[in-house]
């Protein structure tokens, strides 16, 4: 009696751990009955037959109270980040027609991060060196135009 109990204990808590899991991508929650677009282990897009705005209040109650989240609202798409360390970092919610709504899951991407912080790297420098070369070339036409003046 106490191993079936057991063993009916093992299988209870199976199923219900395989049905925890089978709602979420990288941690980030899933809308129920969603047809897959792709799927690779970065990536995950599913389409819904739900309006855009069903889509949206889903995710504001799925993700309510939960911090360093961002919702940017765009009209017809909503992109949802996640501003820590989790391991999905956006949720991008698409109104595709009237009645559809593609979702688009991807993991945190190193690489995105390093482009970005290289990117501001060599544009600060590039500002600077712009404003180094007109300061230069103002720095040598106005005493010209200063002695000219004078001349007069």
């Amino acid at each position: 009696m106490k191993n079936s109990f057991c063993s009916v204990v093992v299988v209870f808590g199976v199923l219900c751990c395989s049905f925890s899991f089978a709602e979420d991508f990288l941690g980030a929650p899933v809308m129920p009955d969603g047809k897959v677009v792709s799927e690779t282990p970065e990536r995950l897009e599913k389409t819904y037959n739900v309006p855009f705005h069903a889509a949206v209040k889903f995710y504001q109650d799925a993700l309510k109270g939960e911090k360093d989240i961002k919702f940017r609202d765009w009209g017809a798409q909503t992109r949802i980040e996640d501003h820590s360390n989790r391991p999905w970092q956006s949720i991008t919610i698409t109104k595709a027609a009237e009645d559809r709504t593609d979702i688009v899951f991807l993991k945190f991407n190193w690489t995105w991060i390093f482009g970005t912080l290289i990117l501001r790297f060599f544009g600060v420098f590039v500002v600077l060196i712009v404003l180094y070369v007109s300061m230069s070339i103002s720095g040598a036409i106005i005493p010209r135009l200063i002695k000219a003046h004078e001349g007069e």
